[in-house]
């Protein structure tokens, strides 16, 4: 669907969702500096006491970047897919507040800092360590991996998730339950968005019929 249609039909369901995000986008740092001041329990993780942090933190987001970098040039052509992933993100966040709010972590003991240029850029330039329970990065990578149509993209994607979620164990940035959860909250936000916008599509369609 070419840019000129999708105006015609879901301009107002697009501005709706940016404004929405806006709003999760602006509350998120302040709901992370809360997260960030409330004490924790730290977990018991065999497999980060298999080896010791070792810090790919130029790695990580060196992948993250660059395949937002590469959905944001894809998508672009794109506005439906770019209108899901908006959505799909905004459910994430959503759901990645719920999950924070409700199981307090501390990091890991030997964790290596990961150092957010976006986030501290949004933020007040602290370095967050208590964004924990699942992985906001993995899952975002899964997310494209989601929405994406082309296959050689959705390899690409896929492979960064992995990559990604290996080099945040590796720095004990997250536990291992973290980065396995990651993808399970991806696949429900992009299942239940997608599921919303055919039933609002055949509810629609069947109007239009009457």
């Amino acid at each position: 669907m070419k840019w000129k249609e999708f105006f015609t039909i879901r301009k107002t369901e697009l501005i709706i969702t940016v404004l929405f995000l806006a709003v999760i986008l602006f509350v998120f740092p302040n709901f992370l500096a809360f997260v960030e001041g409330r004490q924790g329990v730290v977990l018991a993780d065999p497999i980060l006491e298999l080896f010791k942090p070792i810090d790919l933190t130029w790695l990580t987001f060196g992948l993250i970047y660059i395949s937002l970098i590469v959905a944001i040039f894809s998508f672009a052509a794109k506005p439906d897919i770019l209108l899901l992933a908006l959505q799909s993100y905004s459910l994430l966040v959503i759901f990645r507040m719920m999950v924070m709010y409700s199981a307090p972590l501390d990091a890991p003991e030997r964790m290596i800092l990961l150092n957010d240029p976006l986030v501290q850029f949004l933020g007040s330039g602290e370095v967050l360590t208590k964004d924990l329970f699942f992985s906001g990065h993995t899952a975002t990578l899964f997310l494209l991996f989601l929405v994406s149509d082309k296959k050689r993209l959705k390899i690409i994607f896929l492979m960064s998730t992995v990559l990604v979620g290996i080099a945040v164990l590796l720095q004990h940035v997250h536990y291992t339950i973290d980065v396995l959860a990651a993808p399970f909250f991806a696949y429900s936000s992009y299942k239940i968005v997608t599921i919303i916008n055919e039933r609002i599509t055949f509810n629609k369609y069947i109007g239009d019929k009457n």
